[in-house]
């Protein structure tokens, strides 16, 4: 059967259209859900959001002030109350997924609570730094602080993991994860210990700036 040739060139158009069409799609999708970056909040009850309503914890509240300032974004809670760098360290592996673009790592309060070795806790965090770098995942490490009743010489020796971490790695570094909440009744748990919603908040906008600076760098 003989075709009229406007209605074969109507058919070719028509057909070439459609490849290319479907074509672009299926380019473009992979590139549109590759968008969303992941960032994982990886730590102890501070991250897990103790005795908070889940959308009052730390990764809830990062992810709406990240989305609010336009970034497509996931942020993972993988908080575990209780936690200590040995607890971390042995459960980093299946806890963080390949693929993650921003591990936050912040352990070490249970540490200094519990009198661990300073010593230890570094070996633990150099561990984690170590394997989620060999893995290509950024880390903003967030520091702790010993508390007061340690001792001076305690205090002095913990004190000084993160930074030295931090340089020795070249990792961006929060100082204190409770700056500004530590020791302020009004933003604290009846615990005297733990973040309360205000709490969070001020965390959040804290290590915010540092966190959409690592994203900006991870989008060019």
């Amino acid at each position: 059967m003989a075709f009229n040739p406007e209605i074969k060139r109507f058919f070719s158009h028509w057909l070439m259209t459609v490849l290319l069409t479907g074509a672009l799609a299926a380019a473009q999708a992979p590139l549109a859900a590759a968008e969303t970056l992941r960032v994982v909040a990886f730590g102890d009850s501070l991250m897990a959001g103790y005795q908070l309503a889940p959308p009052e914890g730390f990764a809830p509240r990062l992810e709406a002030a990240l989305r609010a300032a336009g970034y497509d974004v996931d942020v993972v809670n993988a908080g575990v109350s209780g936690d200590t760098t040995t607890g971390g360290r042995a459960r980093l592996d299946w806890a963080i997924a390949d693929g993650a673009d921003l591990v936050i790592l912040e352990l070490g309060a249970n540490d200094a609570l519990r009198g661990i070795g300073p010593e230890i806790t570094e070996g633990n965090l150099k561990a984690m730094i170590t394997s989620l770098k060999a893995r290509n995942i950024p880390v903003l490490l967030a520091g702790m602080l010993a508390p007061p009743n340690m001792g001076a010489e305690y205090e002095a020796a913990f004190n000084a993991i993160f930074p030295r971490l931090a340089e020795a790695h070249d990792l961006p570094l929060y100082g204190f994860f409770l700056d500004g909440v530590a020791a302020q009744p009004d933003l604290l748990l009846t615990d005297g210990m733990h973040p309360n919603p205000r709490g969070v908040e001020r965390i959040v906008a804290g290590i915010l700036p540092q966190v959409t600076a690592i994203l900006d760098r991870l989008s060019r």
